[in-house]
């Protein structure tokens, strides 16, 4: 039976994606790269957090999500999630509007625009067991992907 893991999504099949992997058996996060080359252009008040395609979804049990995390890295190299972290539930696998593809949200705090190539490894996965309330009486269905439980 299959518990957690990763898959590439409807698109990037032929596209050379890697799965993520633990470097070391110890490592608490899987590594994920880049699935294409992109610009995060210095920072402005205003812009909008560029957004970087991983070419990946995940699965995991129902009592579990998973959380995009930013690299020790990412920081000296000038780049900081634009969420903090990025939390992901078990329903957004597969989902009809966009196959469950996870991306990670980033600004550029440096001065000059910073170049992510396809294969450099952006951030990590984690994941994690979540506890609900006695009362807790969730019935809802998700009906899209990016962000559409705010909808």
């Amino acid at each position: 039976m299959r518990k957690r893991g990763f898959e590439i999504v409807k698109g990037y099949e032929d596209e050379d994606i890697h799965l993520p992997v633990r470097k070391t058996k110890k490592s608490a996060a899987y590594d994920i790269e880049a699935a294409e080359d992109i610009v995060i252009p210095p920072y402005e008040f205003g812009i909008k957090p560029t957004l970087i395609p991983t070419g990946l979804k995940a699965y995991c049990e129902d009592d579990e999500c998973f959380i995009l995390l930013n690299r020790s890295s990412g920081p000296k190299k000038g780049f900081i999630m634009a969420n903090s972290i990025g939390l992901i539930d078990a329903d957004y696998y597969g989902n009809e509007s966009n196959d469950g593809h996870f991306y990670f949200q980033y600004f550029n705090f440096s001065k000059e625009p910073l170049t992510v190539k396809k294969g450099d490894v952006i951030g990590q996965v984690m994941f994690l067991k979540f506890l609900t309330v006695d009362n807790d009486k969730a019935e809802g269905t998700r009906k899209g992907g990016f962000g559409s439980t705010d909808k």
